[in-house]
């Protein structure tokens, strides 16, 4: 299992799109995933129809214990391989809780969560207390940024918030890697790219993941993209499932 915490310091990046098109390569490939939702926004809650009537990740995090998380996990309504720990508005109050070693809190409360492949954590964006959290409970942080003007500063704030929480709260945590998303084909977006694929060679992860309406289509219809039948869903599934591959074969061995 390798726990990957989907980040990014700007809104509107497409962030909730990387995390979705990550589990549904995960279920296309039959393989089992947890997707926990970080976000008070809650976004990736609502396309897999989770059911806020059950324990959510306010009543994780606000409880703290270890292995709670268990009581949160529920199926989503993608059907089996995707699991979700729903988000709710009210978790934004976690982030002005007070107390000792809360940044472990996350980590503590996912204590004994086997059998899945993968787990997903949908970071809100900004560097506050449930990022943290996400942060520190991950194998590898996946940084996802847009071919614009602010990509190099976002891309560049975020990786430093990594090394900060790995430093501070988790030695293990270690970058994945840079998407960029929202890609269309311009000079601009072709001269952005170039940008940060020189700025950071290796982190960046290429191809950029298209800009397609069929990934707002898909989301609408609360499917994932692999379920859907065009080109442009197609080219869509082969992104996705290689950028999966990179960060299955990233998973630590654990004792």
């Amino acid at each position: 299992m390798i726990t990957v915490s989907v980040v990014s310091l700007k809104g509107g990046v497409g962030k909730t799109s990387v995390v979705l098109g990550l589990a549904g390569a995960a279920q296309a490939a039959g393989l089992r995933v947890l997707v926990v939702d970080l976000d008070p926004q809650a976004n990736t809650s609502m396309i897999l129809e989770s059911d806020l009537s059950d324990f959510t990740m306010n009543d994780v995090l606000a409880d703290g214990g270890r292995g709670v998380i268990a009581d949160a996990i529920q199926e989503s309504g993608w059907g089996a391989g995707v699991d979700i720990v729903p988000s709710e508005l009210s978790l934004e109050r976690r982030n002005t809780d007070t107390g000792e070693r809360l940044e472990h809190r996350l980590a503590r409360a996912m204590e004994g969560v086997r059998g899945y492949d993968l787990v997903l954590f949908d970071s809100p964006p900004a560097l506050n207390s449930l990022a943290i959290n996400g942060l520190a409970a991950s194998d590898r942080a996946l940084v996802v940024t847009e071919p614009t003007v602010f990509s190099i500063v976002g891309a560049q704030k975020a990786l430093d918030a990594v090394d900060v929480v790995r430093r501070n709260y988790n030695p293990r945590l270690r970058p994945a890697g840079i998407v960029i998303n929202k890609a269309r084909r311009s000079a601009e977006h072709e001269f952005r790219i170039e940008e940060i694929r020189q700025s950071y060679a290796d982190l960046v992860w290429l191809p950029a993941i298209p800009d397609r309406s069929v990934t707002f289509q898909a989301q609408g219809a609360f499917v994932p993209v692999q379920r859907w039948r065009s080109a442009a869903a197609e080219e869509l599934r082969v992104v996705f499932a290689d950028f999966l591959e990179r960060l299955l074969s990233m998973a630590p061995r654990r004792r």
